[in-house]
């Protein structure tokens, strides 16, 4: 689990090579930048055996003037057929100056492969915001609702001696929206 909450620029470059057969990967990230806050990370999954999986699900809150830039690679050689690779970031903007790149890349090497990549940059749903407000919650409530909800995916993933410490830390940082 790659997780980013701190600091003033933070960089993180981190990969994983699948050299067995079968090898398997699950990769989870969970990022959330405020003020002026930078953050850059680069994600390589590496396939070099047949039959070998990987999954990545990266997703990015940015409030104040944060930014993010993130880079995933799936690499699939042609030593590693029948392998799967599935890559997501999803980047959820609180604030009109944040901002967020996201640069997915596929190398595949082999005919016989499944793959996909996908990203995502944009707002809040003013129409979810809205929804939870004609629930009777105020906006600051239905904006940490559809953000805690946003993260919990991720949450749901960490492995368990880590969850209600990140659940925590999260909390505190939903009271400041």
């Amino acid at each position: 689990a790659l997780v980013s909450f701190g600091g003033h620029k933070t960089k993180i470059d981190t990969g994983t090579l699948l050299f067995g057969q079968g090898a398997e990967c699950e990769t989870v990230g969970l990022l959330y930048g405020r003020g002026r806050q930078f953050f850059d990370h680069h994600t390589l999954h590496h396939h070099r055996a047949p039959h070998t999986h990987s999954n990545l699900d990266f997703k990015v809150v940015l409030n104040g003037r944060s930014r993010s830039a993130y880079t995933g690679n799936i690499s699939i050689e042609k030593s590693a057929p029948f392998s799967t690779a599935f890559q997501e970031n999803r980047n959820l903007l609180l604030s009109e100056k944040a901002r967020a790149e996201s640069i997915p890349e596929l190398e595949i090497d082999i005919d016989e492969v499944q793959c996909s990549h996908g990203a995502t940059v944009g707002p809040l749903s003013r129409d979810e915001v809205f929804y939870l407000q004609s629930r009777g919650l105020p906006y600051d409530e239905a904006v940490r609702v559809i953000v805690g909800g946003f993260l919990e995916q991720i949450l749901d993933k960490v492995p368990e001696r880590l969850r209600e410490p990140l659940r925590g830390e999260m909390q505190q940082k939903l009271k400041e929206l």
